[in-house]
């Protein structure tokens, strides 16, 4: 692997000056989590999961995250409304696969979503994305399991399948679209220990996606943002709640030299 630099900060700093809203249709437990990790980093988060108004609400917006952690049949209509007319209008569809391989109303809304042609980012740990790239693994709820595939073969390939940019979570993010494959060598240890840290990476990734059109490029400076707070916080606490709030305080004050200096972002 190659280090690379490209400039992250640009990214954060375009988020901060053009405050993008950033329509959710997302997991219950984590949702207030999610709208303030995008307040900290200064976009603005909106919490919309009634059908009614999901096309409405899409069409205010400049990305849609979808997460399938609290997922129900009126909510996944709702996603497939917002999910039309964000391709209609244009606007990135990120979806979180929290818990594919868990359920089959899991996967098979996962699939009915990826069938819907507005998906341009999948992100998941690596259970979750090789489910969704058809390999034959059971995940026990949210956590990752153990899987002996190559990760980066199963991001390429998933990449192609969906025709757009695949993240898989974990201590080394990847990061793969049909061009190149990143992996993001940021974070700290202390994010497995706390609820809700995929679903404000997801969050997080549309914000930056809203405001650049290379969606791999946006995910890793994202995932690169994100994980550097992180690593920030756990300076300060080592207790998971503590260390949570602190993220959002260290990622609201989170600076260029700070990113120049921390991001770990290399090409594979």
């Amino acid at each position: 692997m190659k280090k690379t630099k490209f400039s992250v900060y640009s990214l954060l700093d375009k988020v901060k000056k053009t405050n993008p809203l950033v329509h959710h249709i997302t997991n219950w437990v984590t949702i207030s989590d999610c709208a303030q990790i995008l307040k900290s980093m200064g976009a603005s988060p909106v919490m919309a999961h009634a059908k009614e108004e999901a096309s409405e609400m899409v069409s205010l917006s400049s990305a849609l995250v979808l997460n399938i952690g609290t997922i129900t049949s009126d909510v996944l209509e709702a996603m497939m409304i917002a999910s039309f007319h964000a391709r209609e209008k244009g606007i990135p569809v990120i979806l979180d696969a929290c818990g594919a391989g868990a359920t089959q109303f899991r996967d098979q809304s996962c699939f009915r979503l990826l069938d819907s042609g507005a998906i341009r980012i999948v992100k998941g740990n690596r259970t979750e994305i090789a489910r969704l790239n058809g390999s034959k693994i059971a995940t026990r709820g949210v956590d990752a399991g153990e899987i002996s595939q190559d990760l980066v073969k199963i991001a390429k390939e998933l990449s192609r399948k969906i025709h757009g940019t695949v993240v898989i979570t974990g201590a080394e993010d990847i990061v793969a679209d049909k061009n190149t494959v990143y992996v993001v060598k940021n974070g700290h240890p202390l994010m497995a220990r706390i609820v809700g840290t995929g679903c404000m990476a997801a969050s997080v990734i549309g914000a930056f996606a809203a405001v650049h059109a290379d969606y791999a490029e946006a995910a890793v400076a994202a995932l690169a943002c994100f994980e550097i707070a992180a690593e920030l916080s756990a300076e300060i606490s080592s207790a998971p709640v503590a260390f949570k709030h602190a993220m959002f305080d260290c990622l609201s004050v989170l600076d260029k030299k700070t990113i120049d200096t921390r991001q770990k972002i290399y090409i594979q």
